[in-house]
């Protein structure tokens, strides 16, 4: 059977356990960059938020450095390593917005919602709130923006997100890192015939 893009003008959801999920999340996000970077004229920038210190926040950084080894010369704000979280949240997307041509922000962000919703990764087109289930009032980012629910939200946040399972972060984790990564492949080899297409139109 074949696996259809997913309808992205509304949230696109799907659990990381699924057997269909790597490659539904990947047309989503491929879709995506489709739609709102045709003339592949706009950088692409992945902004993975979250902290390591952590369990339940480091959804970000685990994807940012799980791509940096898939894609190390791609755009990557938000790693283990160097992860971008409330502190320095204002000074990366300066650093974004000075070195990038028109950037097209892909934000990933754990978040939490009910028990039922836990392992579930959601593709949305617009921002993202970072830092909302801890009450906490930064920029909003993004162009687009995938979330993965880690934990039940609405009472001791800051206690849920330390005691969250790693397995699962990590599982969702690696999830979306390599739809990303798949993403990024077929859009880059998009790109290039497309260049190819209009080189030949000029001759």
């Amino acid at each position: 059977m074949v696996n259809k893009a997913p309808n992205i003008t509304e949230k696109y959801s799907c659990h990381y356990e699924d057997p269909h999920c790597l490659t539904r999340l990947e047309n989503a996000i491929y879709t995506n960059l489709l739609e709102m970077n045709s003339t592949f004229s706009r950088d692409i920038i992945y902004l993975c938020i979250g902290t390591d210190r952590a369990t339940g926040d480091c959804l970000g950084p685990l994807v940012g450095s799980r791509l940096k080894a898939l894609l190390p010369s791609a755009s990557i704000y938000g790693t283990l390593e160097e992860p971008v979280h409330a502190v320095n949240l204002h000074e990366a997307l300066d650093n974004i917005m000075r070195d990038a041509d028109q950037p097209l922000v892909i934000a990933v962000d754990a978040c939490l919602g009910n028990i039922e919703r836990i392992g579930y990764i959601n593709i949305k087109k617009g921002s993202l709130k970072p830092g909302s289930a801890v009450k906490k009032v930064l920029p909003e980012v993004g162009d687009f923006h995938i979330s993965g629910v880690v934990n039940v939200g609405g009472f001791f946040e800051h206690m849920v997100l330390q005691n969250t399972r790693l397995f699962t972060v990590y599982q969702m984790a690696d999830i979306i890192s390599k739809s990303l990564y798949i993403a990024q492949f077929r859009y880059t080899r998009r790109s290039q015939q497309y260049a190819a297409e209009h080189l030949e139109d000029h001759a």
